[in-house]
């Protein structure tokens, strides 16, 4: 002691800057020197401890068992920690234990062996790991999911959970630490309520709300989730404490409420919820208010009997009786209700009670009979529509029977006569042997030529219709001079001319060219320009105009025929129709049906205007800038 009384200023100068308790002993465990932290910890005054035995500071149950270490740790004679592995204690003046931790450090003054030891108080640090153990206790057996995060990693990962939470997730403790929580989302992360969570993180606020997680084995999940940030001493969000509820439940029974919900308000039918005792409006959905008229506001203050006429509130009692009685769980019957207008209209009722909690209810599912009422009235116009159908059909089948019987005598006629001619001009060629005779057999050849051109112009028409009637009409757009085909027309029909008659062939057109199926608009000009010479007498002009613009061609045909009566105009372009004024000419029909419908496949049209005995002009329309079309 006396040794290292000598250096007891230098000790006393390095030990005082130490918060620390520093206490040396020598080989006796007898106290030689402390600093004043020492004094301060273990509760002595200044050089109360110098010369004390070091068991003055261990409590009493742990000096037997220090003797031993001692021995030990001065045979080995290097550094260590006191009591490594177990628990220590100090014992202060006042007698009271506490926790303490120590250091051994051996030296040697002069041949003199001291040990120092370094001492800390560790009670608050002890009391705060209780308490974080109890904490982390009470999380860990929390029903609740728990988790904590860091935000001062990247990515805020979890770096606690709870066994509750990987019970409510199905993942793994291994699997969720270090990662952010976001995975539960799957691939649903856009929610607004994500949003929110990821904005209170990124303002260190807190938040709660309800969104869409997924189990690992994929079951969705409603998650009520409540985040709350953790601070440091300088106001720093460390950290987020997170507690998830598993609220599917709660959100399945809201959903299917709001379903039945949504049903009762939307259904068209009547639905109350009357009171079974005072017989008043409980409820009453959309439809009800709808169909009577009134508003909730007013309804609530009804009874059934003011909106059924029929009954007073001792018949309406009567006829539910057997409901309130329990007799019967059911009933139905027919009224009328009273609109809040004052028009009535007939209701079937189905009546049942219920019960709402502790509440007995009748609840009411009102149908609006009224078509049913008019079944009859409806039965017989149904009748009366199908009645006259069957008349308009009748009418159809006769003018179709009709059109049967004029088309069968028209293709008789229109067949007979060329065929009588050419049968008549066969046997007069026959009679026809001489040389000199050659001018009358010219005659006749020409005569069955002409004949049979007329044959095959009609079985033409008639191909046409088969074709345009089953769709096998293909057409064929080229460009070509409009000319060109209003002079093989004019060539062809200057044959057929009366005598005194002329056309008029239309100016400046030398220059214009259309795109348009050539043969089509062959067959229209052919029938417009032929129709006219037929239907015209003699020493009468045909005017043939044409009126070209960016957008379309119109041609004019222009005669002075017999015209078509007024009346007879709308069935003009009808198959088989022939006007009266006509029927002594030759004509089939078929041909105005055959070029209306060719023009109009190819986004045409054709007009008329005709005065009887005063002529008839005919305008076709055809675009210019046509498209292809399909196949008709």
């Amino acid at each position: 002691m006396q040794v290292f009384e000598k250096n007891s200023e230098m000790f006393n100068l390095l030990s005082e800057g130490v918060s620390e308790g520093i206490v040396v002993v020598n080989e006796k465990q007898q106290i030689v020197a402390v600093n004043s932290a020492t004094n301060e910890i273990f509760g002595y005054g200044q050089d109360e401890l110098v010369g004390q035995s070091l068991n003055t500071l261990i409590p009493t149950k742990y000096r037997h068992n220090h003797g031993g270490h001692f021995k030990e740790f001065m045979v080995q004679g290097r550094k260590r920690k006191m009591a490594e592995g177990r628990e220590l204690y100090g014992l202060r003046k006042d007698g009271k234990e506490f926790p303490i931790e120590a250091g051994l450090n051996p030296f040697n003054i002069n041949g003199t062996i001291y040990i120092m030891a370094l001492i800390m108080d560790v009670s608050a640090r002890k009391a705060i790991e209780r308490d974080l153990n109890l904490r982390s206790k009470a999380l860990s057996s929390a029903i609740n999911g728990i988790t904590i995060t860091d935000v001062q990693q990247e990515g805020n990962p979890v770096i606690y959970v709870n066994a509750a939470f990987e019970k409510l997730t199905g993942y793994p403790k291994e699997e969720i630490l270090n990662k952010n929580l976001r995975f539960l989302q799957a691939h649903d992360s856009n929610q607004e309520g994500v949003k929110e969570l990821h904005n209170a993180v990124r303002t260190g606020n807190s938040c709660e709300v309800e969104i869409r997680n997924y189990k690992k084995d994929g079951t969705l999940w409603w998650n009520k989730i409540s985040i709350t940030p953790i601070k440091d001493s300088y106001g720093n969000v460390t950290h987020f404490v997170g507690i998830q509820n598993d609220v599917t439940d709660r959100i399945e029974a809201e959903e299917e409420r709001n379903h039945w919900n949504r049903i009762f308000e939307e259904s068209l039918n009547e639905i109350y919820i009357i009171d079974a005792k005072t017989l008043k409006f409980l409820r009453t959905n959309q439809g009800a208010q709808n169909n009577l008229g009134y508003s909730w506001e007013e309804l609530q203050e009804f009874t059934p009997v003011d909106i059924k006429p029929e009954y007073s509130e001792a018949t309406f009692k009567k006829l539910i009786s057997p409901l309130q009685s329990g007799k019967e769980e059911k009933i139905t019957f027919e009224t009328v209700h009273l609109r809040k207008d004052g028009s009535t209209y007939p209701v079937e009722v189905h009546l049942q009670s219920s019960f709402i909690e502790h509440q007995k209810v009748l609840v009411a599912i009102v149908l609006d009979i009224t078509d049913r009422k008019d079944y009859t009235e409806k039965l017989e116009r149904t009748v009366e529509e199908r009645t006259k159908q069957l008349r308009q059909a009748l009418e159809k089948e006769k003018e179709l029977n009709e059109l049967k019987t004029r088309f069968l005598s028209m293709v008789s006629h229109e067949f007979k006569t060329p065929l009588s001619s050419i049968l008549t001009s066969t046997t007069l060629l026959s009679k026809y042997t001489e040389t000199e005779q050659q001018q009358k057999r010219d005659k006749h050849i020409t005569t069955i030529r002409s004949k049979v051109k007329q044959l095959d112009t009609i079985l033409t028409d008639f191909l046409s219709i088969e074709r345009l009637e089953t769709g096998k009409v293909k057409y064929n757009l080229e460009q070509f001079p409009l000319s060109k085909v209003v002079n093989q027309v004019i060539y062809d029909a200057n044959l057929l001319l009366k005598s005194g008659q002329k056309i008029n062939y239309p100016e400046d057109i030398d220059d214009v060219s259309i795109t348009f199926d050539e043969k089509i608009f062959e067959l229209v000009l052919s029938n417009l320009i032929h129709n006219a010479i037929k239907y015209s007498p003699e020493n009468t002009t045909i005017e043939l105009k044409a009126k070209k613009n960016s957008s379309s061609l119109k041609l004019i045909i222009k005669d002075q025929g017999i015209g078509i009566p007024e009346k007879e105009q709308k069935f003009i372009f009808n198959r088989y129709f022939r006007a009266n004024n006509a029927l002594l000419n030759q004509g089939t029909g078929i041909g105005l049906n055959i070029v209306k419908q060719h023009l109009e496949n190819l986004g045409g049209n054709i007009t008329f205007t005709s005065l009887e005995n005063k002529g008839s002009t005919f305008v076709v329309e055809i675009p210019t800038n046509i498209e292809e079309p399909k196949d008709r």
